[in-house]
């Protein structure tokens, strides 16, 4: 399923290369490093961007619980895979059901943070695979992570929006950082503000060219995000490695237990 993006000209465009020099000696980010240089340096343009993500993260923090349509492309391996599955979540504690629309159609998977032996429940909706019903699978197994890039307790909008910003905090470190204002932009009927980060030239610290984040107008709720590779060679386009887009979101819906529960009838485990 495509989703049209309509970008009008770019409100601002900032660029900032001081750093430049220091882009060609410095190592991979990890996790500890990232965590200990997350000051962001004043007057840096990704400053603005991190308040701007945060104060979605705020409304973020507002949510309880929601229901959406997720469409995910994402590079696993050397293939561009594309996966469309309605999602229900519940941030407390942590719990998500997906149910797929394609392809795997009728793919049910379940995950509720401290039950089940903190293992996700799946079964098939069709085919002899269907016939084994309901498996029980650790999160990080290779099954359950099969044609995706993260485990399940990776998904969600308050997910998507922590790690952009930890990736913008570390990025904040360097230079050679572009950043497009996009105010009036449109996801397929939705009005959204979108914010573009970039960077120039590939650097061991920069894990994506180019990255996106789309903000809902009327709720300021990330709904989608968009992270590119940096071309083969010149001239190439940037590669998609990953994209994010929540559609037909509605929040607080009062969603319980019973919602995650295995035995729902509403559900075919």
């Amino acid at each position: 399923m495509n989703f049209r993006s309509t970008f009008p000209t770019c409100h601002t465009i900032v660029t900032w290369s001081a750093f430049a020099t220091l882009c060609l000696c410095v190592i991979a980010p990890t996790a500890s490093f990232a965590q200990s240089q997350s000051k962001v340096p004043e007057g840096h343009p990704f400053a603005p961007v991190i308040q701007l993500a945060k104060k979605a993260q705020q409304a973020v923090d507002k949510v309880v619980d929601y229901e959406a349509v997720l469409t995910k492309r994402e590079m696993v391996g050397n293939e561009l895979t594309t996966t469309q599955m309605e999602i229900k979540v519940r941030h407390q504690p942590f719990s998500v059901y997906l149910k797929f629309r394609e392809p795997h159609a009728g793919r049910e998977v379940m995950y509720v943070e401290g039950q089940n032996g903190n293992k996700i429940l799946a079964h098939e909706g069709s085919g002899l695979t269907s016939l084994i019903g309901t498996q029980s699978l650790d999160v990080d197994s290779s099954l359950a992570m099969k044609g995706n890039r993260y485990p399940i307790t990776m998904i969600g909008i308050e997910n998507m929006i922590e790690k952009l910003i930890a990736t913008w905090e570390y990025e904040s470190q360097f230079g050679e950082c572009d950043v497009k204002y996009y105010p009036n932009a449109q996801l397929g009927n939705v009005e959204c503000r979108v914010v573009e980060t970039s960077h120039p030239t590939p650097r061991r610290q920069f894990k994506y060219s180019t990255m996106r984040l789309y903000l809902e107008k009327e709720t300021n709720l990330p709904i989608r995000c968009e992270c590119y590779g940096f071309p083969a060679a010149a001239g190439q386009k940037a590669p998609l490695i990953e994209e994010y887009t929540y559609t037909n979101l509605h929040t607080n819906k009062g969603l319980n237990d019973f919602t995650f529960d295995s035995k729902n009838p509403n559900y075919q485990f």
